[in-house]
This record gives C-alpha cells, sequence and structure tokens, in this order.
C-alpha cells in the first residue's frame, strides 16, 4: 500500500475535511488510520466502554474467582 499524509480536522457532524486533495489516490477504496492527538485525555471513554461490554460479564462470576492475596510468591527484580 502506498501511504498520504495530510492534516484534517473533524466537523460536528463526525465527517473528516481534508487540507489536501488527495487526487494521486482518487478513484479508488481507501484505508484511513485517525490519529488522535495524544494531548487528549480519552481513557474515561475506554474504561466505560470495557466496564459495560458483554464480553467481560463472566468476570462477575464467583467461579473466576481462582486466585487470593496468599497465591504465588513474591518477584524482586534484581537490577
Amino acid at each position: 500500500m502506498k501511504a498520504f499524509e495530510t492534516n484534517a480536522t473533524l466537523d460536528p457532524d463526525g465527517r473528516l475535511h481534508l487540507e489536501s486533495p488527495l487526487a494521486k489516490a482518487l478513484p479508488r477504496n481507501l484505508r484511513v488510520i485517525v490519529l488522535v492527538p495524544e494531548d487528549e485525555d480519552d481513557s474515561g471513554e475506554w474504561y466505560k466502554a470495557a466496564a459495560t461490554n458483554e464480553a467481560f460479564d463472566f468476570l462477575a462470576d464467583p467461579a473466576e474467582d481462582v486466585y487470593t492475596l496468599t497465591d504465588g510468591k513474591a518477584f524482586h527484580d534484581a537490577r
């Protein structure tokens, strides 16, 4: 795949507006990767999505509580 880079803005409707046209890439289907600046803290959304995802419902089953605080041995890095 070839890669083209340009900046874009996201409007309130969730549409991307490119600063530069990608004439070399058109007309065809494209794969779009969106990079969000790290200074935006959206971790709350990830935590909420994980907490409400049905894929993790099995963790509420008492049968999943197989470890205790006394299991295993402490690890001490020798550095």
